[in-house]
């Protein structure tokens, strides 16, 4: 049972109301996580912003559901974990593509490289150096795209944070961490 509760869309009110049916529209569904943002519809907005903005940016959204993975597995967030295998399963990655993206890497070059500067990002807490701009940039990665990495990755940080803090239930088949999660 969830410690922060989903706000059910058939009482919600107001901006949460909105919002939820929003959701609702756009994936036929309305996934647990975003009846528990919706505890705060300020937060929900914000999220559902920051995620359409980033819909529409240049990463596009077979390689934003591997950065979710990235994150998600060095938190070790298994409803963020379950929830973007399903979505990258509906968008056409094999299950080998999201087992790789869950170690950080890729069939891809240029989305390994991706991954792997998200992984560093992650684990380094953004500070990463150089060099390694340098290694990301030398994969064909612009500055552009860097910040939609990080961007990407701090998304999927706070969706991982709140689902742990809340205790969200999985509404997907559940897929589980490996047991690794970051310090």
């Amino acid at each position: 049972m969830s410690r922060i509760p989903p706000v059910d869309p058939s009482t919600a009110e107001g901006r949460a109301r909105e919002l939820l049916e929003g959701v609702q529209r756009s994936l036929g569904a309305t996934p647990n996580l975003y009846r528990v943002i919706a505890q705060s519809p300020a937060a929900l907005e914000g999220v559902l912003g920051l995620a359409g903005a980033l819909a529409r940016g240049r990463i596009r959204a077979r390689l934003r559901e591997q950065i979710a993975l990235t994150v998600s597995e060095a938190n070790g967030c298994e409803y963020c974990l379950s929830a973007h295998s399903a979505l990258g399963a509906g968008l056409g990655l094999p299950p080998a593509e999201l087992e790789r993206a869950r170690q950080g890497r890729a069939s891809n070059p240029r989305d390994e490289a991706a991954l792997r500067f998200v992984g560093r990002v992650i684990e380094r807490r953004g500070r990463v150096d150089d060099a390694e701009l340098a290694e990301a940039r030398a994969a064909g990665l612009d500055d552009g795209q860097l910040v939609e990495l990080v961007a990407n990755a701090a998304l999927t940080v706070f969706t991982n944070y709140l689902n742990e803090v809340a205790g969200t239930e999985i509404d997907f088949p559940v897929v589980h961490a490996s047991g690794a999660k970051a310090a």
